[in-house]
């Protein structure tokens, strides 16, 4: 069910989400937290609309969304949108279009929309504000999701993250890499168990989880790290041996090899973005493996 409100106001707003739910009980109660979603324009909405539902059949949530409207319009306007039932995953999604000065006051509107003693998770699909824990909306969250591959500039703005890094900053490129960081350090924990002397990251020149994949193993092994431009793929090197994970790079099949040692096909698909917000709403603590992949950026060696 989709329900507009065309110019109208929060206590308006409430009232109907009480009415849906007593009317007919399409509003489950069992909500674990609140996730705010930030976006510049339309362009992203129904895709983050459809990552949130698939969200929240794990993670039942109220979902809000905040798009700035006409913010040259002369009188302040507020436009909102319901959905619930099966247009609203597990939990109802509230749509809040803000028009003229509103634009500039979006966390004093989504205020009376977040729901007691529960988490507030920030979400921006667009990219993200410099500083995630400064932004108005980042303020009222414990948990913020930035996303640097949609930045015009996704290297600079994942290198960015570190300076305006905050405990509780995550970014959904970090979620796109985590089977790729299982299956490496599974394969490093095997025989011969020699350090790992140098590593190489390739891939596309803009895909940022391929940098902060680099800076997570720049700041767990002792030798270089080289990310490249070229085939995807990831070689570390260590005393006798060398093993690589590759994939192509639109594939949906990996291949881990090792040497002298048979290769190994293993199924391992680009995550979507909404498989990696399902994951980031599993953790609501810092996560201080990212922070650190943030810092070893910085002793990546780019070609």
């Amino acid at each position: 069910m989709i329900v507009d409100l065309p110019n109208t106001n929060t206590n308006d707003i409430n009232k109907k989400i009480t009415g849906l739910r007593e009317e007919g009980g399409a509003i489950t109660l069992s909500r674990v937290l609140t996730l705010v979603v930030s976006l510049d324009s339309d362009e992203l909405l129904e895709e983050s609309i459809e990552a949130a539902n698939f969200a929240s059949r794990e993670h039942p949530c109220r979902v809000i969304i905040v798009v700035p409207g006409d913010r040259n319009a002369d009188d302040a306007r507020l436009d909102a949108q319901l959905r619930v039932g099966g247009d609203a995953g597990a939990g109802e999604i509230v749509a809040l279009r803000l028009h003229g000065e509103l634009a500039d006051h979006a966390s004093a509107v989504v205020l009376p929309f977040l729901l007691p003693d529960t988490p507030v998770v920030a979400w921006w699909p667009a990219g993200g504000p410099a500083v995630p824990a400064e932004d108005p909306l980042g303020r009222l969250a414990i948990r913020r999701i930035t996303n640097a591959t949609q930045c015009s500039d996704p290297l600079g703005a994942i290198k960015g993250r570190l300076a305006g890094y905050t405990a509780g900053d995550t970014d959904l490129c970090w979620a796109r890499i985590t089977y790729w960081r299982a299956l490496l350090a599974a394969a490093v924990d095997q025989e011969p168990h020699a350090p790992i002397a140098s590593a190489v990251v390739s891939g596309l020149r803009d895909e940022p989880s391929l940098d902060v994949l680099a800076g997570w193993l720049a700041a767990r092994i002792d030798g270089p790290v080289h990310r490249r431009v070229g085939e995807l793929k990831v070689e570390l090197m260590r005393d006798g041996e060398t093993i690589t994970l590759r994939r192509p790079q639109t594939g949906v099949t990996a291949t881990l090899s090792r040497t002298s040692r048979p290769e190994a096909r293993i199924p391992l698909a680009r995550r979507e973005a909404k498989e990696c917000l399902a994951e980031d709403l599993r953790r609501l603590d810092p996560d201080e493996i990212y922070h650190e992949a943030l810092r070893g950026i910085d002793k990546v060696q780019y070609a």
